[in-house]
C-alpha cells in the first residue's frame, strides 16, 4: 500500500514510505539524482544517492520527467538553507532506498511543471488528461468537488432528498434547442436531453417529497460564451413545497454564505445580508439585470452577492433574446411556469407587460449564478400563460402529463438552480467556465480529445431509420 506525500509531513524522521506517483521535475549532480515526485496529493523531493540504493542506482539515467515511478525510502530532514516554508512538505525530503519505473511517458506537447508558459485552448483540450495535471486545474477540480459535497451534506441535513431524473426525456418547447435522441424501438420517435429538471422536480413536488434537490445535467444546443458552456452544464437543482419566495433565498443564501465561509475563507462579502434589488431599478441604474455591484474590481476577493426580484413575467421577443418554441410577441422572462404576482393577474387580459412575476436570480460580481422562481400551481392559470406566450394547441398537448398531474392535488411551490460551473469560475476568479470543468467542449462545440461529434456508421443510421441529406 502506498503513502500519500501529504502524508509524509506528519510521520517521524526516518519513517520508512513509500510513494508513487509521476516525476513532476528530474535533474541529475554529478551521480546524485533529484525528483520532485508528485501525487494527488502534493510534492515532495526525492533525493537519490546510488550508495544508498539497494534497487534501482542503475536505471537513474533514465528517468524523465511525468513517467510514473515508486520509490521506498526514508524521512529525512532538509538542510536549513534548502527548506522551503512556501511548501506543504518544504521541510523533509526523502532519501531514496529503492527507485522503480512503473510507466514511461512521451515528451508532453506543453509543459507540465510551467504552467505559465500556456498551451493554446485547442492543444489543452486535445491533452485534457495531462492539461488536468497542472496543479491550478488540479485544484479547480478537487474545489468543484468540495462544493458539490458541501452542498450535498448541507441540503440532506435540511431533510431535503435527493432524487435522479431522467436523461432520456421528453421534447418540449422550453426556451433553447433540443438534443435530440432518435429511438430505435420507435421508429421515427426522439427522445430530447432535459434543459433542465424543470418538469420532473415539479411532478415531484406532486408526488409528496417536498424538498427535493440533485446535481443535475442540463444540455441546450445553443452557442457558447465565456460564461456559459456549450452541450452541457451542471446545476445544483433544488424545489420546495409549502413555501414562499423569501423562504427560498433565505435558505439558499445561508447554504452559499457558509460553503463560502468554509472553503474560501480568504473572500469576504460585500454586504451580509444580501441586498434584495428590484428588476426596474438595476435596469435603470446599471442597464443590466446582472450588475457588478463590487466596490474595488480589481479586488479577487471581494464577493458581492445580491438578489434581484420583481422581473417581468413575459419578455418581448427579440432576435437577440428568443425563448425558442414562444411566439413572435411574448415570450416568459424566467420560464413557462413561473408564477404571477398576485396583484398582477388581473392585467394578464389587458396589460401583459405590465405584469410581474416570482422570479428570483441570484447575482455575483456581474454574473447571473442561480436563478428560480415560485411555480404556478394552478392548471387554468397555466394554461392561460401559454395562451399569452403564443403556444399552440399542438404544444400544449406536448404538456398533457403535465396538466393531468396538476388535476391530483397540487402544493404550492418553487425552486432555483444555482450554476455549480459558473459560480466556481467567479469564486476562483478564472475568465472562463472551461476552467472549472474537467472535459468541457471547445466554443464552437467540439471536442478535440474524443474527436467529437463525429460520423457514424451507415449502419447505424439504418438501425435507427435514419438517412442524412445531402
Amino acid at each position: 500500500m502506498k503513502n500519500y506525500i501529504k502524508e509524509t509531513v506528519n510521520l517521524s524522521i526516518g519513517a520508512e514510505v513509500v510513494l508513487k506517483g509521476w516525476v513532476h521535475v528530474y535533474r541529475r549532480m554529478g551521480k546524485l539524482g533529484f525528483i520532485e515526485l508528485r501525487d494527488s496529493t502534493g510534492i515532495v523531493q526525492v533525493v537519490c544517492v546510488p550508495n544508498e540504493m539497494t534497487i534501482g542506482a542503475d536505471i537513474l539515467d533514465n528517468v524523465r520527467p511525468e513517467f510514473v515511478v515508486s520509490v521506498k525510502g526514508v524521512i529525512q530532514e532538509r538542510g536549513e538553507k534548502q527548506k522551503r516554508e512556501d511548501q506543504l512538505t518544504g521541510k523533509i525530503e526523502i532519501l531514496a532506498k529503492e527507485l522503480e519505473i512503473i510507466s514511461e511517458s512521451a515528451t508532453p506537447p506543453f509543459e507540465i511543471n510551467n504552467e505559465d508558459r500556456q498551451a493554446n485552448e485547442e492543444l489543452r483540450l486535445k491533452y485534457r488528461y495531462l492539461d488536468l495535471r497542472h496543479e491550478r486545474m488540479a485544484n479547480n477540480i478537487k474545489l468543484r468537488h468540495k462544493i458539490i459535497h458541501f452542498f450535498r451534506n448541507y441540503l440532506s441535513d435540511k431533510d431535503f432528498t435527493e432524487i435522479q431524473t431522467p436523461i432520456l426525456s421528453k421534447s418540449t418547447p422550453e426556451g433553447a434547442r433540443d438534443y435530440l435522441v432518435p429511438s430505435r424501438l420507435h421508429p421515427g420517435q426522439f427522445f430530447a436531453l432535459p434543459q433542465a429538471p424543470q418538469q420532473y422536480k415539479q411532478l415531484l413536488m406532486v408526488a409528496g417529497f417536498e424538498r427535493y434537490f440533485q446535481i443535475a445535467p442540463c444540455f441546450r444546443d445553443e452557442d457558447a460564451r465565456a460564461d456559459r458552456s456549450p452541450g452541457e452544464f451542471y446545476q445544483l437543482d433544488m424545489e420546495m413545497s409549502f413555501v414562499k419566495q423569501e423562504d427560498i433565498l433565505n435558505l439558499v443564501e445561508g447554504m452559499i454564505t457558509a460553503m463560502v465561509e468554509k472553503l474560501f475563507p480568504e473572500k469576504h462579502f460585500l454586504a451580509k445580508p444580501w441586498p434584495r434589488l428590484n428588476y426596474d431599478d438595476v435596469m435603470a441604474k446599471y442597464n443590466s439585470d446582472k450588475p457588478d455591484l463590487r466596490k474595488d474590481k480589481n479586488d479577487p476577493n471581494e464577493l458581492a452577492f445580491a438578489w434581484v426580484l420583481n422581473f417581468p413575467l413575459f419578455m418581448k421577443q427579440t432576435e437577440e433574446d428568443m425563448f425558442v418554441g414562444a411566439g413572435k410577441v411574448w415570450g416568459p422572462s424566467h420560464n413557462m411556469f413561473t408564477a404571477p404576482k398576485e396583484e398582477d393577474i388581473q392585467f394578464l387580459d389587458t396589460d401583459p407587460g405590465k405584469v410581474k412575476s416570482y422570479q428570483h436570480d441570484m447575482i455575483l460580481n456581474g454574473f447571473e449564478v442561480g436563478g428560480g422562481a415560485v411555480r404556478i400551481h394552478d392548471s387554468k392559470l397555466q394554461e392561460k400563460i401559454w395562451d399569452l406566450i403564443g403556444f399552440t394547441e399542438e404544444q400544449k398537448q406536448q404538456f398533457k402529463h403535465y396538466i393531468s398531474a396538476f388535476s391530483y392535488g397540487v402544493p404550492p411551490h418553487g425552486g432555483i438552480a444555482p450554476g455549480l460551473d459558473r459560480l466556481l469560475m467567479v469564486l476562483l476568479g478564472e475568465k472562463s467556465l472551461k476552467e472549472a470543468i474537467a472535459f468541457p467542449l471547445t466554443s464552437d462545440g467540439r471536442d478535440p480529445m474524443m474527436e467529437s461529434p463525429s460520423a457514424v456508421t451507415q449502419d447505424q443510421l439504418d438501425e435507427l431509420n435514419l438517412a442524412l441529406k445531402k
